[in-house]
């Protein structure tokens, strides 16, 4: 029996609180580690995690010395961009929050997650799969078969 399993709405305040050790981990030099928006994103998380049928998931591993905790997370989505050579459907995956709690690292339960993840993309067309890696995670990427791309990426806070 896999440890991994989807992502239920009863997870989401589990969910936040893994995606914030994330987030504290990618900025700790800068980062301020502010928690108020968890309040105003819990609903709408709520509700995406009650979706099975559409385009984000997230799959998480149980924690096992801290009942109704998680220990890992990963989260994605798949969109629709206009088709092209090698991806002539245009579905393209996103994962965006990679997260494993502090005391239950190196226990293979991020690996775990992004190959349930890299199946759910499969099975909904996706042709390739997009992710933004810190230098800590990359051997994991890399194991998994992702290389990296020249990033022409820009950014316009709206």
């Amino acid at each position: 029996m896999s440890l991994v399993r989807r992502a239920r709405p009863e997870d989401a305040a589990e969910v936040l609180r893994l995606r914030q050790v994330m987030i504290d981990s990618l900025w700790s030099a800068g980062g301020s580690g502010a928690t108020e928006w968890h309040a105003q994103s819990l609903p709408a998380l709520r509700e995406r995690l009650a979706e099975q049928d559409g385009d984000f998931a997230a799959f998480v591993v149980e924690h096992p010395g801290r009942p109704g905790a998680l220990a890992a997370l990963v989260a994605g989505t798949v969109e629709y961009r206009i088709g092209r050579a090698g991806n002539p459907r245009g579905r393209v995956g996103h994962v965006f929050s990679v997260a494993t709690d502090p005391d239950a690292r190196r226990r293979g339960y991020a690996r775990a997650c992004m190959e349930e993840l890299l199946g759910w993309f499969r099975a909904r067309g996706a042709g390739h799969v997009l992710l933004n890696a810190s230098p800590e995670a990359e051997p994991l990427y890399t194991s998994l078969g992702f290389t990296r791309d020249p990033d022409p990426s820009m950014r316009l806070p709206l």
